[in-house]
């Protein structure tokens, strides 16, 4: 695995063994991130953005969004291993500056800082997002109007209460974006 866009191009990502973390493929992280610099709803929002990598594994959706120009980045992950993982591919891109680790559940996350660019990659088949999402939002890491970028098992419900700005499908997994403004 490897960031795939941007000033890390082509470097490589460290993942645990096992299968306790389900990066996101090369191939839908290309897709998702060309729709984020491209798409007329996208309005820019990776640049300078403060971002969310929730549920965050390797890192590898935050990782590529600094990657591309966002300004720093939130992981929040419970795994211990993929805790290491996510610390170890931190420090070899040289970005600890930039990026805060927050080890925990991010469906019971502790106060955060609001963030205008949010990836929610959970476990498949659990349903995680809309409560995590709604976790988030209570604990103020949602900004008014950010953009939220979902990915769900194929054959998983979502429900989001909004209407998705895309959906779309890669091999396993299903990605939707749509935006949130916290009530």
């Amino acid at each position: 695995m490897r960031i795939v866009g941007g000033r890390f191009r082509r470097r490589q990502i460290v993942a645990p063994s096992g299968w306790a973390t389900r990066p996101t493929s090369d191939r839908a992280r290309q897709a998702l991130f060309d729709m984020l610099m491209h798409a007329p709803w996208a309005d820019g929002d990776i640049i300078g953005a403060t971002v969310l990598d929730a549920f965050a594994g390797t890192g590898a959706l935050g990782l590529e969004a600094l990657s591309r120009g966002a300004g720093t980045a939130h992981f929040i992950e419970r795994d211990a291993k993929a805790l290491a993982a996510l610390r170890r591919n931190i420090a070899t891109f040289g970005v600890e500056a930039a990026c805060q680790v927050v080890p925990g559940d991010a469906t019971r996350p502790p106060p955060g800082s609001p963030c205008g660019l949010v990836f929610l990659d959970p476990p498949y088949g659990k349903d995680l997002v809309p409560k995590a999402l709604g976790a988030l939002i209570t604990q103020g890491w949602i900004a008014a109007n950010a953009l939220i970028v979902a990915e769900v098992g194929i054959d998983d419900p979502l429900t989001l209460n909004v209407a998705p700005l895309d959906d779309r499908r890669y091999g396993a997994a299903r990605v939707v974006v749509c935006r949130v403004t916290p009530q």
